[in-house]
């Protein structure tokens, strides 16, 4: 399976090593370090930071998806996050991501330099987002969500979790593919936190290679998350070791692109990791 993405001046190949996603929250209310980075000059050089720890995306968002949070206007989140991407985009040479599902923010996003459409709702909330992609050529990450950010940790519930969330994506892909976006652009992103209990969230990381019949590149974003802080009983920005020992298991586990906030400590968890997982690929059976 060809797992190598290439558009306009830039390429990964995820078959190989694993990639790495850091993470630029241009918001003063994320669960992790909202507020951190809110400002302009602040947020150009983290992302910067992050490139040079080893990032080869780097994934822009203007507004918290943080469970029961609250929808921000698409004036306001384009004013927080397109004059970052403009500046970013200027400094560094890897792609950055626009993490909206508003087709107009990731259209003026677009325009002023990001080269990947990250969407939480999969093309979902906002039915012009596939057509913005489409025309733009560029890769999208598709995540799966049961409800919204307003509800959607109220009461998640699956008859089948892995069953549902395989269909959930080929639904996904079947959208984006009817509004010409091409399926080798397509990355897909089981959405841990995201309408999901502590024990679905295990679930996913533990039973990613059942993903893997879908022939899609999978991005994991575990890092900080509210599961690692029920195990360890510590907050969001105590949770480094705990997401290095998920980002780990997700890897293990099949996932070709992690989404995290300290791009240091991943750069080196992944790349022993890697070396793990090329050692076993060469084990030969005696005999």
């Amino acid at each position: 399976m060809d797992l190598s993405l290439k558009w306009h001046k830039h390429r990964l190949d995820l078959g190989g090593r694993t990639h790495l996603t850091g993470i630029l929250n241009v918001t003063p209310d994320s669960f992790s370090d909202g507020g951190r980075y809110f400002s302009e000059a602040k947020a150009v050089a983290r992302g910067i930071e992050m490139a040079r720890d080893g990032a080869d995306i780097i994934d822009v968002g203007g507004e918290s998806t943080r469970p029961y949070s609250e929808r921000l206007s698409t004036e306001e989140e384009m004013a927080r996050v397109v004059p970052v991407i403009r500046r970013l985009s200027r400094k560094i040479s890897i792609p950055i991501s626009i993490d909206t599902y508003k087709s107009k923010v990731a259209r003026e996003a677009l325009a002023a330099g990001a080269s990947i459409i990250n969407d939480i709702s999969a093309m979902r909330l906002d039915p012009r987002m596939a057509d913005v992609a489409a025309e733009a050529g560029v890769p999208v990450i598709l995540m799966h969500m049961q409800g919204t950010p307003e509800n959607m940790q109220l009461n998640p519930r699956y008859d089948d979790l892995h069953g549902e969330i395989i269909t959930f994506f080929k639904d996904a892909v079947k959208r984006c593919k009817s509004a010409g976006i091409k399926e080798h652009m397509i990355i897909l992103d089981p959405g841990i936190g995201f309408g999901k209990t502590f024990d679905h969230n295990l679930s996913v990381i533990h039973q990613l290679k059942k993903f893997q019949a879908l022939q899609k590149p999978l991005l994991v974003g575990p890092s900080n998350k509210a599961f690692i802080g029920k195990i360890l009983g510590k907050e969001a920005h105590e949770r480094d070791t705990g997401t290095m020992a998920a980002v780990a298991a997700c890897v293990m586990n099949g996932a070709h692109i992690v989404r995290v906030h300290n791009v240091k400590l991943a750069a080196e968890t992944v790349k022993v990791i890697d070396a793990v997982l090329r050692e076993r690929a060469n084990e030969t059976v005696p005999g």
